[in-house]
């Protein structure tokens, strides 16, 4: 799973095949997404952006946030406070569908996701 750093980097540079994104894609066989990224993306694109977006969204799969993954935000939350640690609610969210699902989360921003016990993050050096 990736997060939304992931998504916006490949936008911004100019050479895409030097993007974290590109490099997972040629890794695994299906890229995935929460809802919650799918809103951050959207939200903060412009109109003229919105077909590169929709085209890029396309490729991915999108999970949504659901129950399971609402209680898993909550005891991640829980879990966070004790350590007087917070973070975004939508990174949050990001983390607690990962969780939810099984699955490692990718990102370019590790310090909003390393404090969570329950969440594995991609390791850099391992490959996948």
């Amino acid at each position: 799973m990736i997060d939304t750093t992931l998504l916006i980097d490949y936008f911004r540079k100019t050479d895409k095949s030097n993007s974290r994104l590109v490099q997972l894609s040629e890794q695994f066989d299906q890229l995935i997404i929460s809802t919650v990224t799918e809103f951050e993306v959207y939200s903060g694109a412009t109109d003229a952006q919105l077909t590169f977006w929709t085209e890029l969204l396309s490729e991915v799969l999108v999970l949504p946030f659901d129950s399971q993954a609402a209680h898993i935000a909550v005891e991640i939350q829980r879990d966070l406070k004790k350590l007087r640690k917070t973070i975004e609610k939508a990174d949050l969210f990001i983390a607690a569908t990962a969780v939810a699902n099984g699955l490692t989360l990718d990102t370019l921003n590790r310090k909003h996701f390393d404090k969570i016990k329950q969440l594995k993050l991609l390791d850099d050096n391992s490959g996948g």
